[in-house]
């Protein structure tokens, strides 16, 4: 719990995700479920390409869920992890009450370490206030249904407003030229400037932002053995979407430069 991935440099954290079998699966299912996408972006308004890249990050596509059995992990973290004892209680609770709802056996479910499952990886709140039916019926299946799995993802997005086709980040380039920026970039994810203040600062034409709303300025760690020092970013609201998914920068700029890889052509 500890030492997870996303406390890794991002010049090692994003090669755990983006391979190039990643993006030839990710490219394949685009076609697979071409149709589902349409529906998807038609209706609930997120991206195809970052709906896709976030089901393979999180579950290599529905073929890694994780070993770990869901009731015994969070009422071990609830138990014996007192830094989020209160957060995995609640967490317990709302896996017992889905379990309920939807007549799964409680003892058979299998996740990560932290108690995330399906082929979403949700934990379960999130499955309990994000997870939608989308395949006719009205179980909300995220371990089998695609239907189901890929447009919860797109609901969780849509409902922290991601918004189509805006763009989800922009290179500022390897330095910061003022303090304000410099500052951002060092209070996470929820730190904001206003799109002008970074345009006028670092001197280049941005495109407005949705709603004119603030960006988040990311540092991602380059490796050393290329010279080192830090790529900035300004993350638009759609990557500020992701981190609501995942509180991580590193995470939302992974989910975004795979999405970006998978438009690419083949």
């Amino acid at each position: 719990m500890d030492k997870q991935w996303e406390a890794k440099p991002y010049y090692a954290y994003w090669p755990l995700f983006i391979t190039p079998a990643v993006i030839e699966r990710g490219r394949q299912e685009l076609k697979n479920h071409r149709a589902l996408l349409d529906r998807i972006e038609k209706e609930i308004g997120v991206n195809r390409e970052t709906v896709v890249a976030i089901w393979g990050i999180e579950s290599r596509f529905g073929e890694h869920k994780g070993s770990f059995g869901v009731f015994k992990t969070l009422n071990t973290l609830f138990d014996a992890y007192p830094r989020r004892s209160s957060f995995f209680r609640g967490q317990l609770i709302d896996y017992l009450l889905l379990c309920r709802d939807n007549q799964l056996e409680t003892l058979s479910i299998t996740g990560s370490y932290a108690g995330a499952f399906g082929q979403t990886q949700f934990i379960p709140s999130s499955y309990r206030e994000y997870a939608v039916s989308f395949d006719g019926d009205t179980k909300r299946d995220v371990f089998a249904s695609i239907n189901d799995i890929l447009a919860s993802i797109a609901n969780y997005l849509h409902r922290f407003h991601w918004v189509l086709d805006a763009p989800c980040f922009v290179d500022l380039g390897e330095e910061l030229k003022g303090q304000v920026l410099m500052d951002a970039s060092q209070q996470g994810t929820k730190s904001r400037v206003d799109w002008q203040v970074v345009s006028n600062i670092q001197g280049i034409k941005l495109v407005p932002p949705p709603e004119n709303k603030k960006l988040s300025i990311v540092g991602l760690e380059k490796s050393p053995f290329t010279g080192g020092g830090f790529r900035y970013i300004a993350g638009y609201p759609n990557f500020q979407a992701i981190t609501a998914w995942n509180n991580s920068n590193r995470y939302a700029m992974a989910v975004c430069e795979l999405a970006e890889a998978l438009k690419e052509k083949p």
